[in-house]
């Protein structure tokens, strides 16, 4: 099998999504496919191609003529190729079926959170989102619930559940960086307060003004000291009147330390895909606060934290109040539950078999 990769996210860009594209892509050329990636950047970078190990990084910079870019990657790519990956963002999408028709090649759709979530209901993004979903030889998509949405739009698909993951045996906290969490929690937090952790997209539509709303609500705001890690959005900056840190954007690997720093993690979305923050803090022993949301409900129940129904401020009221009455044995049977149950059910090699298998299985 040989793949062309076709995405906008892969490093250098920083994210999750990039993340998740090169923990991905490193797991097939590992398994012995053959993987050339277009990055679709949208950096300021020259035109290259270089050798990577298991593939070719075809750099494609989309600059103000993302049109002329994708012209242009048709005559940069060899072949040939057993199949084309789109793997999300507006112009993989588009560029995928093209691309496989004119190779003669399987298109496989991965499909991320935003790609399906807010894509079905932008007047922009859903003729691409609808065209690439049946050309498709197969859609992957990282939350059983979506499932729905992608038959919704294209009836006839094949659609294929694959779980994100995160390697529990490069992924853990070192002694000192929990020396560290220790001591800027005697320094930052008052007696008595738990730590809630907010990590990455600080937006509305991530659910954290919502969650501020249920913590007022609950009557336990003096209870917990929120940790909150990115950039926030001016409105809810504006509404942060409970205890709390605001730390910059930090990369993954600066993270274990702010993890370490937590009694658990929120993730109060209204509609997600399967967040790397849920399987990196359940991984490090960290219990979620979190909704049902896309991915987060094929990840989250209440054996490893404190779970409601997307949008139930109620639920999200009665959650935040069984964390504050958890004593600290119970919070670290929670937090054991979650760390036993990642490494068991969200290891890269299960990844990498399910997406292997999806190429295999349309070849």
């Amino acid at each position: 099998m040989r793949v062309l990769w076709v995405t906008e996210h892969y490093p250098p860009s920083k994210g999750g999504m990039a993340e998740s594209c090169d923990r991905i892509v490193r797991g097939l050329r590992g398994a012995g496919v053959s993987v050339d990636v277009a990055h679709l950047t949208r950096r300021a970078r020259p035109w290259r191609t270089e050798r990577e190990h298991g593939g070719l990084l075809i750099t494609a910079p989309l600059a103000d003529d993302p049109e002329h870019a994708l012209r242009r990657l048709l005559t940069a790519v060899g072949g040939p190729y057993t199949h084309v990956v789109a793997f999300g963002g507006t112009y993989a999408l588009l560029a995928g079926p093209v691309l496989a028709s004119l190779l003669d090649a399987r298109l496989i759709t991965l499909l991320r959170g935003n790609d399906l979530d807010t894509g079905v209901f932008s007047v922009r993004r859903r003729p691409v989102l609808t065209d690439a979903l049946r050309a498709s030889a197969r859609v992957c998509v990282v939350a059983r619930s979506h499932i729905p949405l992608v038959r919704a739009l294209a009836p006839d698909a094949a659609v294929t559940f694959v779980a994100n993951s995160v390697d529990t045996a490069q992924w853990q906290v070192l002694p000192s960086e929990r020396s560290q969490a220790m001591a800027w929690r005697t320094e930052h937090v008052a007696d008595g307060r738990r730590t809630l952790g907010l990590i990455g997209q600080l937006k509305s539509k991530k659910g954290v003004g919502f969650l501020l709303d249920a913590l007022h609500a609950s009557g336990h705001a003096s209870r917990f000291h929120l940790v909150l890690v990115g950039e926030l959005e001016e409105s809810v900056l504006a509404r942060l009147d409970v205890p709390h840190t605001h730390l910059p954007f930090r990369e993954r690997y600066d993270l274990p330390s702010v993890y370490a720093a937590c009694d658990l993690v929120a993730l109060p979305s209204f509609y997600d895909g399967m967040p790397n923050v849920a399987l990196e803090a359940a991984a490090l022993g960290v219990p979620l606060l979190a909704s049902d949301a896309g991915g987060l409900a094929d990840v989250a129940d209440d054996r490893i934290g404190f779970t409601f129904r997307a949008g139930d401020a109620h639920g999200c009221r009665a959650a935040l109040d069984r964390a504050a009455r958890a004593t600290d044995a119970e919070l670290a049977k929670l937090g054991a539950a979650a760390a036993e149950r990642v490494a068991r059910d969200f290891a890269p090699a299960a990844e990498t078999a399910g997406y292997r298998a999806v190429l295999s299985g349309t070849l």
